[in-house]
């Protein structure tokens, strides 16, 4: 059987067109940005476009911080929701946890799960360092993660520590899907695959009949365990081929 999991240390991805140079104003789309069709998530000033999962509102434990949105009390927060849906997609952000904390986005979320991750695969996000979870940031969670970096004999971390930002990159089509952090590629997947079926079926997301199965959906983006702030939030759709 094929593995699709072909990932490089230390590969910089040529693709993204939306990553912001040190001195760009925070949360803003440059024009050749608009006019390839890349769109905020985030405007730095409001919640508008984001709720709590199957709701309409957003609990106080989400904030608009400092140009950040943040999850500023984990016990008061739960999981946000895009007002929009996205099917194939480029995404690029810049996330920051606070110590021990564990975060993670969902794609291709539906509401014919009890929860966000019961139908949308997440994208772990957490200081490796001091989270309690084995999945560690950048992995798809129960399902994939990055080949073991002969330097350490442990999986690819290319994190910063806690209290620092790190850049997210993700790539989601029907022909492949790609996790980047900080510009190092961790794993590439090709959901409905072979390989991706048999992934799920031995993990927890078996019993879940949803699970994977929209071709679009919510983001969502986990706000129960830790503190997390996320700005220069941005997303492209990708037409059908």
């Amino acid at each position: 059987m094929k593995h699709p999991l072909l990932v490089m240390l230390g590969l910089v991805s040529s693709l993204s067109l939306g990553m912001v140079a040190a001195d760009a104003p925070l949360n803003t789309l440059t024009a050749a940005e608009q006019k390839a069709g890349w769109k905020l998530l985030f405007d730095g000033k409001s919640l508008k476009g984001w709720s709590n999962f199957k709701s309409q509102s957003v609990k106080p434990g989400w904030q608009v911080k400092d140009g950040t949105l943040a999850c500023v009390d984990p016990h008061n927060a739960g999981d946000i929701v895009t007002a929009d849906k996205f099917g194939a997609f480029e995404m690029e952000l810049e996330f920051k946890m606070a110590e021990g904390a564990n975060s993670g986005i969902m794609y291709h979320v539906t509401e014919e799960g009890a929860a966000a991750w019961a139908t949308g695969p997440e994208i772990q996000l957490e200081d490796n360092a001091k989270a309690g979870d084995p999945q560690k940031c950048g992995w798809l969670y129960g399902l994939y993660q990055p080949p073991t970096d002969p330097k350490t004999g442990k999986p690819i971390d290319s994190t910063k520590p806690a209290g620092e930002w790190n850049r997210l990159r993700v790539l989601i089509t029907p022909q492949k899907c790609v996790h980047e952090v900080n510009g190092v590629q961790y794993v590439e997947y090709v959901i409905g695959s072979e390989d991706f079926n048999s992934r799920v079926a031995k993990s927890k997301f078996g019993k879940m009949p949803k699970f994977a199965k929209a071709e679009s959906g919510w983001l969502a983006f986990q706000g129960d365990h830790g503190q997390v702030s996320f700005r220069n939030m941005k997303i492209r759709s990708i037409e059908k081929k």
